[in-house]
């Protein structure tokens, strides 16, 4: 039995059942051929591990519900290691001939595309600032969940007429109705409603929502709400303890809690083509969780939860990710502002690394293979298209997306770079203008 069909028989929703023995029924004697068939059996469930997690390749998928629009996976692609890859790199028969055909399967092409969000706006008066407080009284558990759950609410997102809707969670930011959760639990929505601790529901409006930090606020009409307190993800390390408290799998699981530790901090992840710096968390985090918060042991959010770390082909647990409190402060006074998030360059391209057995058998230069131009980018327009090799940026060699992105972040938007591209055997130049962001994704 692989792993697929395991998950499968178990599923997420349903609780493994276990029976047990009779009472007072008679112990078997281990005669000899009882012993023989537990050999067997233990060396056919070692045979059966062994090939589950022969195969390999991980998927990152948003903690949100199980609906295909909030999902929001983002694969990782692994480099050949072994079996049929590892044949066709070395430069068998049935390499492709030409190296764009191995990229496009090597690499799943993501097109980057905007937000489609049409629940009815809002503006909000200036004066709301999200502060960070410092670190207050150190609390149990117990205390802590008694403080937070008030602030955590469930957010439903509909389309249309559909019965179904999507599920997630959102945390509270002031007294008179302001919920931040994550942009993807509601995007593809044209109306979203807002559920409280204590059952009551409310009709959201949307103030403002980000694609590219993943961060939404919604507006409800209510008063005497219990904000969340917020802290300092700045002053984390790596170790310190953490708890998180959302609605993983659906209504019947609300305002679950959670708990474990800082794995990580400043963990860079690729998604769509853009790298998120989040906190990493061993903290169980599971569908539904998207947009929940993560507290410190001061009863303060220093994240919200957006991600996991998933796979089709072995077991993968304790990998969440959450968006630092320090990242959120900023989007969140920027989209009660203006309803959106301003001058962030973007190049418009998708770059992934060239895996070394490629590039030997192919005879391709050192740098990063483009997969995708987006629309509206001056990368497009200026003819960088998909298939290109970068090598250079501003005369410096580049092989990986960080050294892209350190490049292009001491510039501003409508700042130009210039590139060295590899094509069809020969090198090429470009000057590209950054453009903004929002311009791109929306």
């Amino acid at each position: 039995m692989n792993n697929n069909e395991h998950r499968e028989e178990i599923g997420w929703y349903e609780p493994l059942q276990r029976l047990a023995a009779p009472r007072g029924r008679k112990r078997r004697l281990w005669t000899p051929w009882r012993v023989l068939g537990a050999i067997a059996l233990v060396i056919a469930l070692i045979v059966s591990s062994s090939l589950a997690f022969a195969s390999f390749g991980t998927v990152a998928e948003a903690a949100d519900n199980g609906q295909s629009k909030a999902e929001n996976p983002f694969k990782r692609p692994d480099a050949p290691s072994g079996g049929e890859d590892d044949k066709k790199a070395d430069g068998d028969s049935d390499m492709p001939e030409n190296w764009v055909d191995f990229f496009d399967s090597y690499y799943e092409t993501v097109t980057d595309s905007t937000t489609n969000i049409d629940i009815e706006r809002v503006t909000i008066p200036a004066g709301f600032e999200l502060e960070l407080q410092p670190a207050g009284t150190e609390c149990s558990l117990q205390e802590l969940y008694v403080n937070c759950e008030p602030s955590i609410v469930g957010i439903s997102a509909y389309q249309g007429d559909e019965v179904g809707y999507s599920w997630g969670t959102g945390v509270i930011l002031s007294s008179d109705g302001l919920i931040l959760t994550n942009t993807h639990v509601i995007d593809d929505s044209d109306r979203a409603t807002v559920t409280l601790s204590n059952d009551e529901v409310y009709p959201a409006r949307l103030v403002g929502a980000d694609a590219i930090s993943d961060i939404a606020v919604l507006k409800i009409e209510a008063e005497g709400l219990r904000p969340a307190v917020f802290g300092q993800s700045g002053l984390l390390r790596v170790g310190d303890p953490v708890a998180a408290i959302g609605n993983p799998l659906g209504e019947e699981f609300r305002s679950t809690l959670t708990n474990g530790i800082i794995s990580a901090i400043e963990r860079g992840v690729s998604y769509n083509g853009r790298t998120m710096t989040l906190l990493q968390t061993n903290t169980a985090l599971n569908e539904g969780n998207s947009g929940g918060a993560l507290f410190n042991m001061y009863g303060q959010v220093i994240g919200i939860t957006n991600m996991k770390m998933m796979s089709s082909y072995s077991s993968i647990e304790g990998i969440g990710f959450a968006i630092p409190s320090a990242t959120v402060q900023n989007i969140v006074s920027a989209l009660i502002r203006d309803g959106e998030v301003r001058g962030r360059p973007a190049i418009g391209i998708t770059v992934g690394s060239i895996p070394e057995n490629a590039a030997n058998y192919y005879e391709l230069p050192e740098g990063l293979y483009i997969s995708d131009v987006s629309e509206g980018s001056d990368a497009l327009k200026q003819g960088i298209r998909p298939g290109d090799i970068l090598i250079a940026v501003n005369g410096t060699p580049v092989k990986t997306t960080d050294e892209v992105n350190d490049i292009k972040n001491e510039f501003g938007v409508g700042d130009t770079l210039h590139f060295t591209i590899w094509r069809d055997g020969r090198e090429m130049e470009f000057d590209v203008v950054l453009v903004d962001t929002n311009d791109i994704y929306g």
